[in-house]
């Protein structure tokens, strides 16, 4: 009988033959990732593993991405503790305003095909992009990580899903990802694995196979994986990350269930009501007022999202009464996006930047609370009920290319209707 990848990895790194799902294993770790907001629950836990020194610590990344910049006393003193800490052991640092976890862990060269690897996040599934393992864990589970270098698993069955046919121009991996919540439900791969491939995928850049990974964690899946092709090899190389292992799934292999999706026949799709599955297309909400846009988070602020609100707003304004915040997911894009004058024609046109981060996203900074009866469309992953500061404000889900073209006529819009952008070329 053949093997999943996540089967794959979790054998090799628990160092016997094969498993299947439902075994319980106990793998060894190739990096960790501990972010600020998980750090309390983690400092506590190592004071009762206090006989274990924390070998493990070089290979983990402390990440100052939540609380970023700090909004409170409390939050700051975080910072520092785990400033320290990071001297005392030989972690890595990363301080606000360096990025997103999930953007940091592969931009770093801190990950490779075929490496297990876990985070204090559930939207650690993005590391699936580059045909890594990447899965989620709380705080105490990150100690012992630190300290062992290894955790126990159970193997989860996995999900095999094909993407066939060329995505139409205006349509990216977000309208996939919100499509997939709509089929399926949140929860509705709850501790699967997903493994997405077909024609689909292989045309998507790496910043659509991250969103695509990425968004897995609302379908509740403990991991999502594509395979690694000429595309994944380059990009790990151009960032630094060490010789990689590819990771196939056998022909044979075993898989909960599968199914198709045409994808040439999707259309921009958008998530209302509170709701990351109450799914609908675009069309079917267009006109309705918006007073805030939110671009950016772990799961849509990359360097081709951005691409895509300068495209909409170069030359025009936002729409009287709407705010745009971008939140670019690394400083590292942040940099690219100002070399290509992405910055300068968003904020001419009206729309401002935050830091790196993921404060916003969470509303921990405050610095975008809408007002009551505002309504919003973001990119991020999330539009739970007071996710952004106030319960009485709506949130809707879209693509970056819709969040902008949103944010240029005001009201809910289709990104293909905005004549002026020639969405097959991005």
């Amino acid at each position: 009988m053949g093997h999943t990848i996540v089967e794959k990895i979790l054998a090799a790194h628990a160092a016997i033959a094969d498993c299947k799902p439902g075994d319980f294993l106990v793998a060894d770790i190739d990096f960790a990732m501990l972010t600020d907001a998980r750090a309390p629950g983690a400092m506590k836990a190592m004071g009762q593993i206090a006989e274990a020194p924390l070998r493990f610590a070089p290979k983990t990344a402390l990440i100052l991405d939540h609380y970023s910049p700090p909004p409170h006393k409390e939050a700051a003193q975080i910072h520092a503790t785990l400033r320290d800490f990071a001297e005392q052991t030989g972690a890595t640092i990363y301080d606000i305003g360096e990025g997103i976890c999930h953007q940091l862990l592969p931009e770093k060269g801190h990950l490779t095909c075929g490496d297990l690897v876990v985070g204090t996040d559930s939207h650690s599934v993005t590391y699936g992009a580059f045909n890594a393992l990447g899965m989620g864990v709380e705080g105490t589970d990150l100690t012992a990580a630190m300290a062992y270098g290894k955790l126990w698993f159970q193997v989860p069955p996995t999900l095999k899903v094909t993407l066939d046919g060329a995505l139409m121009p205006g349509v990216w991996a977000k309208d996939v990802t919100l499509h997939m919540l709509g089929k399926l439900g949140a929860e509705g791969a709850n501790y699967q694995a997903i493994e997405y491939v077909g024609s689909a995928v292989d045309a998507m850049d790496i910043d659509d196979r991250m969103t695509l990974c990425n968004h897995a964690a609302e379908l509740g899946a403990k991991a999502a994986l594509l395979e690694a092709d000429s595309k994944t090899l380059q990009w790990l190389a151009e960032h630094n990350a060490r010789t990689p292992k590819p990771v196939a799934a056998d022909k044979s292999a075993q898989y909960l269930a599968q199914f198709s999706i045409n994808t040439a026949q999707l259309t921009p799709q958008l998530a209302r009501r509170h709701e990351v599955d109450d799914i609908v297309c675009v069309t079917e909400a267009a006109g309705q007022k918006i007073q805030a846009a939110l671009v950016g988070t772990c799961t849509n602020g990359r360097l081709d999202d951005i691409r895509q609100v300068a495209a909409v707003l170069k030359g025009h304004r936002l729409a009287p009464g709407v705010r745009l915040i971008v939140t670019p997911a690394s400083r590292a894009i942040y940099l690219k996006a100002a070399q290509e004058g992405l910055i300068e024609t968003i904020v001419a046109a009206g729309g401002s930047f935050e830091s790196a981060g993921c404060g916003t996203c969470i509303s921990v900074t405050g610095h975008f609370t809408p007002g009551d009866n505002e309504t919003i469309i973001s990119s991020a992953n999330r539009n739970f009920k007071g996710r952004l500061g106030n319960d009485q404000a709506d949130i809707w889900l879209g693509s970056a290319a819709t969040v902008a073209a949103s944010a240029l006529r005001g009201v809910i819009t289709d990104p293909r209707e905005i004549d002026h952008v020639n969405w097959s070329q991005l």
